[in-house]
């Protein structure tokens, strides 16, 4: 950052904060796919799967006039730009029903497309799909660590990442970890304080009048927290250690538990489900089975484009890399989308 850090160490969420989307904050100045790959870049299939969530969805509310496609935490627009693209190949009018809008921070980026929104702040009332891809995971959250007495207490950083142990955790903070996250007493054993976004998440729904959110991050529930946490940060493609200097990402898994208990279903609110990517991409038709070794002969031109295609399949399933991203099914006002809706018994439902 060119700016001069505040003096004296500082609670993380409030470093992050300004290191993130600061006016000269990583989001701010950079662009995220240089930095790390997410199952946008990895290939045009997961925005083809968004097409098909959002046909389907359409289908749910009966086909409004106008259908909001909604992006929170959009980066550059890729995503939008990836899904109006595939629009077309669906039957019917789709295309034309639909109004993509992108919430960033960041400003508009030059060349979008201009059928897409911009703005800070979503559009209100809207009928469709939300959409927050690795959105949750770069909202600040500050973080608790047990001292030696085994009182959890924040965690205060040096702008070079140097730690310090803060005062206890108090208030709406320690309520949040005695629900969400409760801290045995064993000295160094951390958690990163959700409550943030599961503020953020509830606003995001809110903004749907009717419709569904889905949000997409690496994540973890109740039953499995992370005993040392998950803060890191990325640059040029690597992880690196987590320091609150504006030329990296910081970034923490997501408890999507908490977030998905955080929105208070309005009347017709099917409940929240939970699974993983590689599960909802499958239902979405994505899927990365090798083409036939007949087609080679019959068709080799065909035969490689289907090798490629299952190719990016397999990586955007790969329980061990984006398939192990999980999906968050947010309903409002209206029925899950097949195969999760009346019937279906795919995915968890999240603990209250």
């Amino acid at each position: 950052m060119t700016g001069e850090p505040a003096p004296g160490p500082r609670r993380w969420r409030e470093a992050a904060e300004e290191a993130l989307y600061g006016p000269e904050g990583f989001f701010v100045r950079q662009a995220p796919a240089a930095h790390f790959r997410t199952s946008v870049h990895a290939s045009p299939l997961f925005a083809h799967a968004v097409a098909e969530l959002l046909r389907r969805v359409d289908e749910v509310l009966g086909r409004p006039a106008e259908l909001a496609l909604i992006d929170y935490g959009a980066g550059r627009g890729e995503l939008l730009t990836g899904v109006l693209a595939a629009l077309p190949a669906l039957p019917g009018d789709l295309a034309s029903r639909v109004r993509a809008h992108a919430v960033e921070r960041a400003p508009r980026p030059a060349g979008l497309d201009p059928a897409i929104g911009w703005s800070a702040e979503p559009p209100h009332r809207a009928a469709g799909l939300l959409f927050a891809n690795e959105w949750l995971d770069d909202v600040p959250v500050d973080i608790a660590e047990t001292d030696g007495d085994g009182v959890p207490r924040y965690v205060l950083v040096d702008g070079d990442g140097t730690e310090h142990p803060g005062g206890p955790v108090t208030g709406a903070d320690a309520e949040w970890l005695a629900r969400w996250w409760p801290l045995p007493p064993e000295p160094g054993r951390r958690a990163e304080i959700g409550r943030p976004r599961d503020e953020a998440w509830a606003a995001a729904v809110s903004c749907l009048d009717s419709g569904l959110a889905v949000a997409v991050d690496y994540a973890h529930t109740r039953a499995a927290r992370p005993p040392l946490g998950t803060l890191t940060g990325y640059r040029d493609g690597r992880e690196v250690p987590p320091v609150p200097d504006g030329d990296r990402d910081l970034t923490a898994h997501v408890a999507l538990d908490a977030c998905a208990a955080a929105v208070r279903p309005p009347p017709g609110h099917g409940p929240a489900v939970l699974l993983p990517q590689r599960a909802a991409l499958r239902a979405l038709g994505v899927r990365g089975d090798r083409p036939p070794l007949t087609l080679a002969t019959a068709d080799p031109a065909a035969y490689v484009r289907l090798l490629g295609r299952a190719g990016e399949a397999a990586e955007l399933t790969d329980p061990a890399g984006l398939g192990g991203f999980t999906w968050l099914l947010q309903p409002r006002r209206a029925p899950l989308p097949p195969p999760w809706g009346v019937g279906g018994t795919d995915g968890d439902r999240p603990p209250g």
